[in-house]
């Protein structure tokens, strides 16, 4: 009854942060959605030939060529590219803990629930936390020696523009770096007596890569390249920066190649669609199992008698599935009333005017009905005339 309550508070918990989570979702995806079409609506092409002092404080749209001088380099590998942005991948070889958990009926027609521990090796970008672990001993992960790093040019320019930090930061790196063949010499110069290896795009600090242990580590290096690049920004001078919507939101959009600004703002709008499934995804699975968590304790009343107690568990399932069906789209329909309530209004009467109209025909077919059946068919024979 104990670990029930345990259970009943962490459930509450879990019902309430995610009906708040879902009632921010909404928030955060409307206010996005405005600011993307306030964006769209002024958004002014800009010549990267030239900087137009009219348009200064504007938002503007502009593609050139993306060009740097100095090339980005990382001193910890001792790596150089030409290149607007260079991102640095680190994973680490490690153990990672997996669990199952099943329900068992004891001898005396009570139940136990039995939880197995399984450890795998895996790579992964973080480290996994092995103090946490049930069975902590012989799956120690170490602290990683090397973490991901972003380097971005200083010195980069578009035309008569010149794109700063924020701006380079959410260039894409689709391209990966090829690692020259004399970079590994140098590493074995710079590391000594550490085992390394370089092959082709991957950097891998261990002694076999074709058998990794524990604690190894393989990095890799994408870039965003020099050449044709799209940003909608904030005219400042000749900066590129952020501009802030009267919406809400900071808008600062960049691509890769010469993508004109309706596609821009269309891939804008896609990710936030993107994002906010997957948050409502995750708030409505936090809520269903909060819910199961908040009525365990029946199951735990209902073990009084031993086969009552597994059904109750059952029913519990299904009524926490039955709820969160109903209180999620309430959330997110409230959230929307809350939000936008004139487009909600709008919805909600032409939704009442739908059902007014069917209800209309079907009172109308419904009448129809006992005059049809009142009406002779044609294998009805008309009496004849008296003589």
């Amino acid at each position: 009854m104990k670990e029930a309550l345990v259970a009943v508070g962490l459930g509450l918990l879990l019902v309430v942060g995610s009906i708040a989570g879902l009632f921010w979702n909404e928030g955060r995806s409307i206010q996005t959605t405005r600011s993307l079409a306030e964006g769209g609506a002024m958004v002014i092409e800009a010549d990267p030939a030239r900087i137009e002092p009219g348009n200064d404080g504007k938002l503007v749209h502009v593609t050139g060529e993306l060009k740097t001088t100095a090339p980005l380099k990382d001193p910890d590998f001792l790596v150089e590219a030409q290149a607007a942005r260079l991102l640095r991948k680190v994973e680490m070889y490690q153990w990672k803990e997996e669990s199952r958990s099943e329900t068992r009926k004891t001898a005396g027609g009570g139940e136990e629930r039995v939880t197995t521990y399984s450890y795998r090796r895996t790579w992964a970008e973080n480290r996994i936390d092995s103090n946490r672990f049930h069975n902590r001993f012989g799956h120690e992960n170490p602290e990683m020696r090397y973490k991901a790093r972003e380097v971005l040019a200083t010195d980069a320019t578009l035309g008569a523009f010149r794109p700063g930090a924020a701006a380079l930061h959410r260039l894409p790196t689709p391209q990966e770096l090829t690692l020259q063949p004399a970079l590994g010499e140098a590493l074995k110069s710079k590391f000594g007596a550490s085992p390394i290896e370089v092959a082709g795009d991957r950097i891998f600090l261990g002694a076999n890569s074709a058998s990794p242990r524990i604690g190894d580590l393989r990095i890799t290096f994408s870039l965003a390249p020099n050449g044709s690049a799209s940003f909608i920004a904030r005219q400042e001078g000749r900066d590129l920066t952020e501009y802030q919507t009267r919406a809400g939101d900071k808008l600062l959009l960049a691509a890769i190649g010469d993508v004109t600004a309706t596609a821009m703002f269309k891939q804008a709008e896609d990710e936030n669609r993107l994002v906010t499934w997957i948050i409502r995804l995750i708030g409505v699975v936090a809520m269903a199992f909060g819910w199961y968590l908040t009525l365990q304790w029946i199951g735990v009343v209902g073990d009084i008698v031993p086969f009552l107690g597994g059904l109750l568990q059952a029913g519990a399932g299904i009524v926490a599935a039955l709820v969160t069906a109903v209180l999620a789209p309430l959330v997110i329909a409230l959230a929307w009333m809350w939000y936008r309530p004139m487009v909600s209004l709008a919805v909600l009467a032409g939704g009442a005017a739908v059902a007014y109209g069917l209800r209309r025909i079907a009172k109308r077919r419904a009448a129809a009905r006992p005059a049809a059946a009142d009406a002779p068919t044609m294998s009805q024979a008309t009496p004849a005339a008296p003589a």
